[in-house]
């Protein structure tokens, strides 16, 4: 019995759930630290912002979005009797 190699996101897909990640982070951070940052240098600010959202997109909310993905890919597949359901 041999294993079916796993199915990776291509760097398109990767790429589009990665900006639908960060752009409403980023907007919504910008929007929450307005009111305390308003003295910041603009450099203080993106580094404060970039320490809250790089970690929130990279290990909690694109890989959430790339396995819903793959999951529905998967279904599509199975669907179709191109590949067995994972």
């Amino acid at each position: 019995m041999t294993n079916p190699t796993p199915f990776v996101p291509s760097v398109h897909a990767r790429a589009i759930a990665t900006w639908i990640t960060i752009f409403p982070l980023v907007a919504l951070g910008m929007t929450l630290l307005a009111p305390i940052s308003v003295d910041w240098h603009p450099v203080l600010r993106a580094l404060l912002l970039t320490v809250i959202v790089v970690p929130l997109a990279v290990y909690l909310i694109v890989p959430r979005i790339l396995g819903v993905y793959v999951r529905s890919v998967l279904r599509r597949r199975a669907a179709a009797g191109t590949v067995p359901a994972a």
